[in-house]
């Protein structure tokens, strides 16, 4: 398996030797402005405006980025709108696909090179080959057996207040680190291990909407060796405009906020 993300110096010898393709999900003006050396733009906003796989997969090539590629993903956030690119890269079937350990203000922040240049590439055909193995629908929700978990990556608050029966909550802020999108590993397995999660574990993510902050959570999982995850792309808004049943946690008021 891939690892989940990529550390600087891996991308910075691959920019070198022009062995890893990095993408900027970030909004083209900021990505006009600077970037990483060599890093391609596609920005987030534009695949959710339709994330079909046809369509996306003409983006992807219209960038003139190969299904061989090893694509190294990133943004300016805290790793959620890289994270949903790269999974739909990964439902698209791309092999090699994996998050920058570092937000791009990090990356300034430590002074390292950046580029104002934009180059044409000329396009690729990036084929897809689905992989239905990594998404959820509701369907997979409201037949879930009971061994497989749920996992509501809200604020606290948003989930105290209303979720999907059965879901356990693990806030997207206590996945991360001071100095990288992802906590270490060790940590990151103290955290799921509290909440019942180790490496044979089956697991769906989900958030507020379009599946960024479940996205990261996928990524987090994949980092300690969850593979039997799914992602709920959808996630929750899906949920409430189908009028499926939610639940709410009486006293959320009084209940710990931190979710650690």
């Amino acid at each position: 398996m891939n690892a989940a993300t990529t550390d600087i110096d891996t991308v910075r010898s691959g920019i070198g030797d022009k062995s890893i393709t990095v993408l900027d999900v970030r909004r083209p003006q900021e990505y006009k402005q600077h970037h990483i050396p060599t890093s391609r733009n596609l920005s987030l906003h534009e695949l959710l405006s339709d994330d079909s796989p046809q369509r996306v997969a003409q983006l992807v090539g219209s960038l003139g980025i190969s299904n061989h590629d090893d694509i190294v993903v990133y943004d300016d956030t805290f790793g959620a709108l890289a994270s949903r690119v790269a999974w739909t890269l990964e439902y698209l079937g791309h092999q090699k696909v994996s998050l920058l350990d570092v937000t791009y203000g990090d990356w300034t922040n430590l002074g390292l090179e950046t580029a104002t240049d934009i180059k044409d590439h000329a396009s690729t055909n990036f084929s897809t080959k689905l992989n239905p193995d990594i998404l959820a629908t509701y369907d997979h929700l409201e037949n879930r057996d009971e061994k497989i978990i749920l996992l509501d990556n809200r604020e606290r608050l948003n989930y105290l207040e209303q979720h999907i029966p059965g879901a356990i909550n693990i806030p997207y802020r206590t996945l991360a680190s001071a100095d990288g999108v992802l906590r270490d590993k060790d940590s990151m397995k103290r955290i799921f291990r509290n909440r019942g999660i180790d490496e044979n574990s089956r697991t769906i993510t989900y958030c507020g909407s379009v599946g960024t902050l479940s996205g990261l959570a996928y990524y987090a999982l994949k980092s300690i060796g969850v593979d039997n995850t799914k992602l709920y792309v959808r996630s929750f808004r899906e949920w409430k405009n189908l009028k499926k049943p939610t639940e709410k946690q009486e006293d959320a008021n009084y209940w710990d906020l931190s979710g650690e």
